[in-house]
């Protein structure tokens, strides 16, 4: 009814090796799957902030636009801008104007405005910076 003693040495078995590399290899891949979710998470939000950084940029070139063609020279731009809308609240938009005054055939004028809107969102390794140059007379 019992085994012989004799039998029970002579068992062998990879049993337990290839449980243990089983567990091994799914655990490097859960791993690997966890790292790649990571770093997808994390593009995801550096691309959003970028969206957003140049929408500030754009929005902010907008304002600038109307500014200077109201007042018809740069120093009427008000630098920097911070938004208020939830959609680009934390974000801002840096100013710069320079202008030329040229003989220019055609309708608008002789001066030419260069406006450059740099817009910024988040902080640390989130932050996204963008810049718009539009010239308009």
């Amino acid at each position: 009814m019992y085994p012989e003693p004799r039998n029970l040495v002579n068992q062998g078995g990879a049993g337990l090796p290839v449980a243990l590399f089983i567990i091994t290899v799914l655990a490097l891949l859960v791993t690997g799957m966890a790292q790649l979710q990571q770093a997808s998470g994390d593009s995801v939000s550096l691309q959003i902030q970028s969206q957003r950084a140049f929408y500030a940029a754009e929005s902010g070139a907008q304002v600038a636009v109307r500014d200077v063609l109201e007042a018809g020279n740069c120093s009427a731009l008000t630098t920097p801008l911070s938004f208020s809308a939830s959609a680009l609240s934390g974000c801002s938009a840096a100013l710069t104007c320079e202008s030329v005054t040229e003989n220019i055939s055609g309708p608008g004028g002789n001066t030419v405005f260069s406006i450059a809107s740099t817009g910024q969102c988040g902080s640390g390794p989130d932050r996204a910076v963008r810049t718009i140059e539009v010239r308009v007379r």
